[in-house]
């Protein structure tokens, strides 16, 4: 099992699921992925969900609160980008002409993090590690594996992301409208941007994709759980992915590779 000890910067290294009922998706997520999960204390009636695989940490959860339910915000998967320095990352993002939503604050001892929303609409963020580096597993079911950017305006969005964390785009030699645009961090791909030709309406988002050995079961396995299947198995190239909602509404993927490492 690849364990992970830290991440760098650019990279995608945390994912945390904003809902509206924790307990069903902590019985859901534990029984599709084989997690196990530890709550920790975040003051009345409220937790912090940790999931784990053997010991290794895979993401988390929490119930949103009052204020963002208020303002409209649904269950999500939201994705967070290592840096150095989340003040400097917020600022450079607000240069770019991003949004910050939230500031740059401390989160306990374990790190600094911030929220911020890329020009084209999609929020991610910023995590600037302390005693909590991450995921702590990478490579095995149930793990963390791509990041997709669902984006109307992919030159915009690349412009941004390339100038904040260094990342370099991939763009295949086809019509810009149907192509797959992929992400590399260092000399690691870790995500991509679909092709706009045929991208269904709805804002920009960012969409967390998850390792599975079979595809077909998982998503079998997913919508008897109660999830809702936004896209069933499809194959591209190596891969099988499939496209979900758990029962909450929080969207996100599995896929299986059949590439061979």
């Amino acid at each position: 099992m690849p364990n992970i000890d830290k991440h760098a910067p650019g990279d995608f290294c945390w994912v945390e699921l904003g809902t509206t009922d924790q307990n069903a998706a902590k019985k859901f997520y534990t029984s599709l992925f084989g997690w196990a999960y530890q709550d920790f204390p975040m003051g009345p009636d409220a937790s912090y969900t940790m999931f784990n695989i053997n010991g290794r940490n895979t993401g988390a959860a929490y119930t949103l609160m009052k204020e963002q339910r208020a303002q409209g915000v649904p269950p999500h998967w939201m994705i967070f980008i290592a840096t150095e320095n989340a003040d400097a990352s917020a600022k450079k993002a607000e240069q770019l002409g991003g949004k910050v939503l939230k500031a740059p604050m401390d989160v306990f001892d374990v790190g600094r993090m911030a929220v911020i929303q890329d020009p084209t609409g999609a929020v991610f963020c910023v995590w600037q590690a302390r005693s909590h580096p991450g995921f702590g597993v990478e490579g095995v079911d149930g793990t963390f594996c791509w990041g997709d950017l669902d984006t109307p305006d992919r030159e915009r969005a690349g412009e941004f992301y390339s100038k904040l964390f260094g990342w370099e785009l991939g763009k295949e030699d086809e019509d810009p409208a149907h192509a797959y645009w992929h992400i590399k961090s260092g000399e690691k791909f870790i995500g991509g941007m679909p092709p706009t030709g045929n991208r269904p309406k709805g804002p920009a988002h960012w969409m967390a994709y998850f390792q599975v050995s079979d595809c077909d079961a998982a998503a079998k396995k997913a919508r008897e759980l109660g999830a809702k299947l936004y896209l069933p198995p499809t194959s591209i190239e190596d891969l099988r992915f499939s496209i979900l909602a758990d029962p909450q509404g929080a969207a996100f993927a599995v896929v299986k590779s059949s590439r061979k490492a």
